[in-house]
């Protein structure tokens, strides 16, 4: 595949496997619907066709034996890509990845090797129902032995699998769903980011904005209205939720001076809450704000009717910036 002018983040994911696939014949892709279906959302469409059934495994109705079995892969020299189809189906998963999968590489003194991923599609904005829209990403970036990814853009949803699945570590790599169509730029010939790098999605000198994921998008809007009212806004897409670059946040909060932290988690306890809080000891002489942080409410996520009231957008956000600028 040359490169794209614009491709959809769905559509990048899909040539990522393909490439994964092509590039070693241990790389197997299993979960609920992903063959002949090609996933609920398309994402691996074709993949059955071009590779078999012994490569793209549809699998049971069952999370928990989904992981277990891409561990019991993984133990015998695979590299297994295990689906969870939504969010909210992983937890009859978590025993499997937080007891096991995350611990049995320091279990075996480094002895065994893991290279699991999970790919979960994530977060809201599809109108869907209950279990389909959320945001569990701070219960497994809090897992020692986890790493955990997100894209917010084609072009780190192709390369940033390729990387998760060559490593040699377990990763959860977050998929935005509601941004599957959202299409951008995609060179397949470029050199990519560190997997574990932020990156400064827009420069500005008043205020950064912190995101990662479906809110990166939200932000990058916010700077172009503040803008608008001359305020100039730097957009930090943090790509990574463990481990954290928290010395590309620090260098943009020295810069601005303010920082606002944005994702669609509840705000309690989100990942929001370790990013002020570290942030705020490494930058205490520099802020002239305190870190403000925008999210979900600290509920069940709630009926399509009223996601767009639970969703953090433009007016929320734009809340928060007009409030760090005040001080």
């Amino acid at each position: 595949m040359a490169v794209h002018e614009k491709i959809t983040i769905a559509k990048a994911i899909n040539a990522s496997l393909r490439a994964s696939m092509e590039a070693d014949p241990k790389v197997v892709v299993m979960g609920e619907d992903v063959g002949k279906l090609g996933g609920v959302f398309r994402v691996t469409d074709g993949l059955q066709k071009d590779f078999g059934e012994d490569r793209v495994i549809d699998t049971p109705l069952a999370e928990s034996g989904i992981i277990g079995t891409a561990i019991g892969l993984a133990l015998r020299g695979y590299r297994p890509v295990a689906e969870i189809q939504f969010d909210g189906f992983v937890f009859p998963a978590y025993d499997q990845i937080v007891t096991q999968l995350a611990k049995m590489h320091a279990r075996a003194l480094g002895k065994v090797k893991v290279p699991v991923v999970i790919r979960i599609p994530y977060a809201g904005g599809i109108g869907a129902v209950e279990h389909h829209s959320e945001s569990p990403e701070a219960l497994f970036a809090h897992v020692a032995g986890l790493k955990c990814v997100t894209p917010s853009n084609a072009s780190d949803a192709y390369w940033m699998l390729q990387q998760a699945i060559a490593g040699d570590d377990p990763v959860i790599y977050f998929e935005p769903k509601r941004r599957y169509h959202d299409k951008s730029r995609l060179d397949t010939e470029a050199i990519p980011d560190p997997l574990h790098s932020a990156r400064i999605a827009r420069s500005g000198t008043d205020l950064t904005l912190a995101a990662y994921g479906p809110m990166v998008k939200v932000c990058q809007d916010v700077a172009n209205v503040a803008a608008e009212e001359g305020k100039s806004i730097e957009v930090v897409d943090l790509r990574s939720l463990s481990p954290i670059d928290f010395d590309t946040v620090q260098a943009s909060v020295e810069r601005t001076r303010r920082l606002v932290l944005v994702h669609e988690a509840p705000v309690f306890l989100g990942m929001g809450a370790e990013i002020a809080a570290r942030i705020t000891e490494r930058c205490f002489y520099h802020l002239e704000a305190p870190v403000l942080r925008v999210g979900g409410f600290h509920a069940p996520y709630p009926p399509s009717r009223l996601e767009d009231e639970y969703l953090p957008g433009l007016d929320r956000v734009l809340d928060a910036v007009d409030r760090a600028l005040a001080y």
